[in-house]
């Protein structure tokens, strides 16, 4: 494919091995900038296995990850996150004994080195970021309860508000949903749709109503390969689709 500037990450011919298996072989992968894309496919296809190796968590074998326009393949994990790409785990991963606002507060990305920890002083500019994202996340109402406490859906908002304290242009997030209830779906669906209006999202997802309610594109992975990609109506559609992974 062509260059497109519209594209603020393009993946080509990504493949990793792991004793000798093909764990992503020959992936091509098109992020268009302030939208959602969502990859579904069989457990096994090799997923959470592409996010690894987006945000270099994983090593690739070979192909190219071009985030506007500069190949970050082989760049550490940290520099990936620097350089504006946020990946959020299938577990809430928050600090159970601090307040919702001590968690957005301390993933900002200032304050964070050796003297920075000694001589933080609370900034108004940063406590006003907190507050917003707080607003944004729905938690404006629980900054100084402690992340423990919240609901496994305000666990996963809060990690999500961690991630847009840090201003990513890209947020990827594995299987959002997975335990919540339909109301926390809901609130997720709708919390997805707002971040896309500033920055692109990945998501990794089995609800299929869920993908319905947030994706614009929609890639279909199985045994490592893309099998289909387009609208949801357009995968559903698909006879190899239905056939590996709809049908079943």
């Amino acid at each position: 494919m062509m260059p497109n500037e519209n594209f603020v990450l393009e993946v080509e011919d990504l493949g990793v091995s792991f004793d000798g298996f093909k764990a992503v072989d020959g992936f091509n992968f098109y992020l268009t900038r302030n939208s959602v894309h969502v990859i579904i496919g069989p457990n096994g296809a090799g997923k959470t296995t592409v996010l690894d190796l987006i945000c270099g968590k994983t090593r690739a074998t070979t192909g190219s990850v071009k985030f506007k326009d500069k190949n970050i393949r082989g760049n550490r994990e940290y520099r990936i996150v620097r350089q504006g790409i946020g990946r959020k785990f299938q577990t809430p991963s928050i600090y159970e004994n601090l307040t919702v606002l001590e968690n957005l507060e301390l993933s900002h990305p200032k304050g964070r080195g050796v003297f920075s920890c000694f001589f933080y002083r609370r900034k108004p500019d940063i406590m006003q970021m907190c507050l917003d994202v707080a607003k944004e996340i729905g938690l404006e109402d629980k900054l100084e309860t402690e992340g423990g406490i919240l609901s496994h859906g305000q666990k996963q908002w809060l990690e999500i508000g961690m991630l847009l304290m840090q201003n990513p242009e890209i947020i990827m997030l594995d299987e959002p949903v997975a335990g919540m209830s339909v109301k926390e779906r809901e609130a997720t669906s709708k919390l997805i749709r707002k971040i896309c209006q500033n920055r692109s999202v990945i998501v990794i997802e089995h609800d299929m109503e869920f993908v319905k309610e947030i994706a614009d594109r929609v890639t279909v992975m199985h045994m490592g390969k893309v099998l289909s990609e387009g609208s949801m109506e357009t995968v559903q559609s698909d006879p190899k689709v239905i056939e590996v992974y709809i049908g079943h």
